[in-house]
């Protein structure tokens, strides 16, 4: 008798800062609030170290660093955007130590953002994961909201 198994098609999603967790409808932004770049969730930082939320190639790093792209080996393609607004600071509260074609694993450390410095410019520091080509890839997506560090899982996602 022979057993198969199925690989699961769930994947994890971790949080690429430590802070709160909370559901995408919650941010300040409207275009990620109502789910028009993709599913996903926000974060409140505490911490301003940001580590790779899935494994997979780098696809972007936006010129104002504001913004990292991650395709993962399943065809997830991963948004990490950084604040609200904060492409008007020009990239100067972001240190990315990647650049687009590196390989990272999920909870690499990537960057920082310099969060005092963002509050001092007026901006909010909330940071969004969005798969934005959610609706080709994604069944579901279950958030774990609230306090979490860097790393740790903050999404289930069921791949279509």
């Amino acid at each position: 008798m022979f057993k198969f198994l199925h690989k699961s098609k769930d994947e994890e999603i971790k949080t690429p800062l430590t802070g709160e967790v909370i559901e995408l409808s919650d941010v300040a932004d409207p275009v990620f609030s109502q789910k028009m770049m993709g599913e996903g969730f926000g974060i409140h930082p505490s911490s301003g170290t940001i580590y790779a939320p899935v494994s997979g190639k780098v696809t972007l790093v936006a010129d104002t660093k504001h913004g990292i792209g991650i395709t993962t080996d399943s065809g997830f393609e991963v948004l990490i955007h950084l604040g609200i607004d904060t492409v008007e600071l020009k990239g100067a509260p972001f240190t990315i130590n990647i650049a687009v074609g590196d390989e990272v694993k999920a909870g690499q450390e990537i960057g920082t953002m310099d969060l005092a410095a963002i509050k001092d410019a007026g901006k909010d520091s909330t940071v969004m994961v969005v798969i934005t080509n959610s609706k080709d890839v994604v069944d579901k997506m279950t958030v774990e909201t609230g306090n979490k560090n860097g790393g740790e899982t903050a999404a289930q996602v069921t791949k279509k």
